[in-house]
């Protein structure tokens, strides 16, 4: 991984899981730039893609200038450790404060045998229908939970409960750059990615506090 990948994560690691926002690269790849993100912590009382039961403990929440949005959610998949979702549309509402829904017309699918690019996956598109609802408010910086129901054209099903630990969320605005500062903005969000989920693995596979830093950026060297 190229050092300047590793200087990115080592610089998000200043900031906790629970207030940085993270979004995987699918969504620089497959749409319009993000001009909002934001991350939740807690855990996935259901997670359910095509009758596969996984966990989760964060999701993320994207914006883009265009219009389209999208919850992306990384799973605690043993068997693939680039195992990402995201449940993407452009139409939402919210018909009053702490309610925000979005129409799901297409999933992003990411895992370790999907093509690379820049040695990352690139997700398949699959175009589908479903909608996602949030409680709570941005703007407070305390979402309680997320749903998402979606199915796709080839009748997989995808089912997300997510419940907040509580913890505040800090929403990230970013302005449209020139393209040398976007392709740099691109690369640290992949790279925080890549740290998000080495932490998720030292969580899972017991490592202790004191030990996550050394066993993460070795994880992102992998």
């Amino acid at each position: 991984m190229r050092i300047y990948w590793r200087v990115a994560a080592v610089a998000f690691m200043s900031f906790s899981v629970t207030s940085v926002a993270v979004f995987a690269d699918e969504t620089e790849r497959h749409g319009p730039e993000i001009d909002m993100f934001a991350s939740m912590s807690g855990k996935c009382s259901t997670l359910k893609i095509a009758e596969r039961d996984f966990s989760c403990t964060t999701v993320a929440f994207s914006h883009s200038p265009g219009g389209r949005s999208g919850f992306t959610v990384p799973l605690n998949d043993p068997d693939d450790d680039s195992h990402i979702i995201t449940f993407s549309g452009e139409k939402s509402k919210r018909e009053r404060d702490n309610l925000y829904e979005l129409s799901i017309d297409r999933m992003l699918l990411k895992s370790k045998d999907r093509p690379k690019v820049d040695g990352l996956p690139t997700p398949s598109v699959e175009l589908s229908t479903g909608t996602c609802k949030q409680i709570g408010n941005f703007a407070t910086q305390q979402v309680s939970s997320v749903s998402c129901n979606a199915a796709d054209g080839n009748g997989r099903k995808y089912e997300f409960q997510f419940e907040s630990d509580g913890s505040p969320i800090r929403v990230r605005m970013i302005r449209v750059a020139d393209t040398v500062a976007e392709e740099r903005r691109t690369k640290a969000l992949a790279a925080h990615m890549e740290q998000l989920k080495c932490r998720e693995q030292a969580v899972h596979e017991g490592v202790l506090p004191r030990d996550r830093t050394a066993f993460i950026l070795k994880c992102m060297e992998e």
